[in-house]
């Protein structure tokens, strides 16, 4: 199992070292940071991030219980508390524990934060057509798509387009009783 904590400087270097390139960079965080991921483009990201009260952004590490090893990254933000909805962002699990379930345990770790702690109503989440582990990640965690939004991003010439999907507070309730089946 894994646990979420806040991240920090001190794991600014093993998040560069994760994203070897600018294909890893796009895959990550679509166009916000420019390659090479920096101590100083982390410094702004994590900038007001992680007061539950105040914050509308919540950047967690994910550290292995066993081995207290970092083994992956995830982000709750855009958080409108009017609106009670945030997104998931920015997720990436270590190369060496991939295929592990970490991405699962990650994401319904984030759930419970933003469904229990923070009262939320909705959740989002974009992914890159692209990646199918990440999209088949996400339905096992009980997230429905939305829709396509298609050829958001330019990269090296080729459009990547974007599934949107989401969750709702109740789905969220029937998913962790142990409902599946939350159509």
């Amino acid at each position: 199992m894994i646990r979420l904590e806040h991240f920090e400087r001190s794991d600014f270097n093993q998040l560069i070292e994760w994203i070897p390139d600018e294909s890893m960079l796009i895959t990550w965080s679509g166009s916000l940071f420019k390659f090479p991921l920096t101590t100083e483009s982390l410094e702004w990201y994590i900038k007001n991030t992680n007061d539950l009260q105040h914050s509308d952004a919540f950047i967690y590490k994910a550290v292995d219980d066993e081995t207290g090893e970092v083994v992956g990254h995830i982000s709750l933000g855009n958080i409108s508390r009017k609106n009670r909805s945030g997104r998931i962002t920015r997720v990436l699990v270590s190369h060496s524990v991939r295929g592990k379930g970490i991405c699962q345990s990650m994401v319904k770790a984030v759930l419970k934060i933003g469904f229990e702690d923070l009262q939320l109503h909705r959740i989002s989440l974009g992914v890159y057509r692209t990646n199918p582990s990440a999209i088949t990640c996400y339905e096992k965690c009980g997230f429905h798509t939305e829709g396509i939004s298609r050829d958001t991003l330019l990269y090296q010439g080729r459009f990547y387009s974007i599934v949107e999907m989401s969750m709702l507070e109740d789905e969220y309730r029937h998913f962790t009783a142990g409902n599946y089946d939350i159509n």
